[in-house]
């Protein structure tokens, strides 16, 4: 009985100790679950918090990015010599440059804020090493023009190159794109091969040279593989009298724009020049591509000679701008990248491809268009190639050739002899680009050395559509007159340094 009893008191006591330890577990169980609970509120907060640092990371700040190139260009220039038929003076028959040092920088930056929303721009400066006491202004302004503001030599000032933003929405399931500012213009589609740059818009064979408009486009792919249409929209030349422009009335009596209201349009200036036009990717495979563009130019200028020049009264000019008329253009180009289909390495790397142009004048009526009141045609056709070497380079070779009156808008081609796009004759080119410094398979430091000859049918080549654009016949007695340029060549070596 005695056994029985402290049994049953000794189950009492251990009762009454599992169940204060199930009272302390429980406890301790709450608590961290209160912890855990406290852990999780945070950790979200952080979670957030991080997110938002992320997003700011990749898309709510601006980034930036270098492109940065130092240049040696040798350049020469022939033109017809011998004794002036006009005045019975001797003429140079050479011009050139053995050591022209240059440096090129552009100051790229982006902005993401959505995913179908873009801001982009780059600021630019290109000069000649040293300083260069008395060369800015020689080309009468013409190296400051807007269309090439950032591709000649000037000072050391930065300027606009690009600022636009591009706004990417899917309309009843066809992605599209608007875009409006400082859109990109120059290195376009297949220059932008020898450039070494990814291809901008519009197409290099016709136009080349920097803008401000909008741009449109859609996407047609569910129809035909890699199919776009694209129309573009710009002006290249504002008519505006200048703030506070009544003020040149006092001192500058003959101030075209005097008394006029701020910005308002100015008679007799030139008249602003506007340009349209689409481009047309029919198809695109990936390894062979067609691609289409045609533009209309309205009011183009051209410097016109003054029939009543007296050079003994300096207000009396040689030549005056003149607006002139509407200019047209076209071009088509094939493009394969890669020939064949696995072939060897060689040829899957290889890239080919032929162009053709077309351009057209139509003078204003009683006006001339280089040097004639009727529409004149010209036409171009470029064919050139791209291959690996066994440096890990690329080495490229290409040929094109110009009519009597072609004239594309390439003013702003990267080459210090002038536009080859542009050349009235044939224009030969070879070119190796080396990368030396690599980073996650991108270029960082690179180096080209390239070879560019232009030999010249006709006169005019990168004359504008007045009558510096007059095509005379090299060798005949007006090119003579003038010394004109019969061939230019430039050998050109470059690093580049890109992050």
């Amino acid at each position: 009985m005695k056994k029985i009893v402290t049994l049953s008191v000794m189950a009492a006591l251990t009762m009454g100790v599992c169940a204060s330890a199930n009272t302390d577990t429980q406890a301790q169980i709450d608590a961290l679950k209160a912890q855990l609970e406290k852990l999780e509120k945070t950790t979200n907060k952080n979670t957030k918090k991080i997110s938002n640092v992320n997003m700011l990371a990749n898309h709510d700040n601006l980034k930036f990015n270098v492109d940065f190139r130092t240049s040696y260009d040798n350049l020469n220039y022939k033109t017809e010599g011998g004794i002036n038929p006009m005045s019975g003076q001797a003429q140079p028959s050479e011009y050139k440059n053995d050591a022209l040092f240059s440096e090129r920088l552009w100051l790229g930056m982006g902005y993401n804020p959505t995913d179908n929303m873009i801001f982009s721009a780059t600021l630019a400066a290109h000069k000649a090493f040293g300083a260069s006491y008395g060369q800015r202004g020689t080309g009468m302004g013409f190296d400051t023009f807007d269309w090439v503001n950032n591709e000649n030599l000037t000072d050391n000032t930065i300027r606009l190159r690009e600022a636009y933003w591009l706004w990417k929405p899917t309309v009843g399931g066809f992605p599209m794109t608007l875009s409006v500012g400082r859109r990109p213009a120059t290195n376009g589609h297949l220059i932008n091969l020898r450039d070494d740059d990814k291809a901008k818009s519009p197409l290099g064979h016709i136009i080349n040279m920097e803008f401000d408009g909008a741009s449109a486009s859609i996407k047609l792919d569910k129809y035909v593989q890699g199919m776009y249409f694209k129309i573009c929209v710009g002006r290249g030349l504002t008519n505006a009298a200048s703030w506070a422009s009544n003020g040149t009335h006092y001192l500058v009596p003959m101030a075209q724009a005097a008394n006029q209201p701020n910005y308002t349009k100015v008679d007799g200036s030139l008249d602003q020049t506007d340009l349209a036009g689409f481009i047309f990717q029919p198809y695109d495979d990936g390894q062979y591509s067609v691609l289409m563009n045609y533009y209309r130019g309205w009011n183009v200028p051209g410097m016109k000679m003054n029939p009543a020049y007296n050079p003994m009264n300096p207000m009396s000019p040689m030549a005056t701008m003149e607006t002139l008329g509407n200019e047209d253009g076209a071009v088509i180009s094939l493009k394969s990248d890669g020939v064949g289909d696995g072939i060897n390495d060689f040829l899957d790397d290889t890239i080919l491809f032929a162009s053709f142009g077309w351009s057209q004048s139509n003078p204003d009526a009683g006006k001339t268009m280089m040097g004639s009141s009727d529409k004149k045609s010209g036409t171009s056709y470029w064919v050139g190639t791209q291959m690996p070497n066994l440096t890990g380079g690329r080495f490229g070779l290409e040929y094109n050739h110009g009519s009597k009156y072609w004239r594309p808008f390439t003013y702003g081609e990267d080459t210090m002899i002038g536009s080859k796009m542009a050349t009235r004759g044939d224009a030969y080119e070879a070119y190796w680009t080396q990368p030396i410094v690599e980073k996650d398979g991108q270029g960082v430091l690179s180096m080209q050395v390239r070879y560019t000859y232009l030999d010249y049918d006709y006169t005019g080549s990168n004359g504008f559509f007045g009558d510096g654009g007059t095509p005379y016949k090299i060798g005949s007695m007006q090119s003579k007159a003038m010394n004109s340029v019969t061939s230019a060549q430039d050998i050109r070596v470059y690093l580049r340094y890109r992050y």
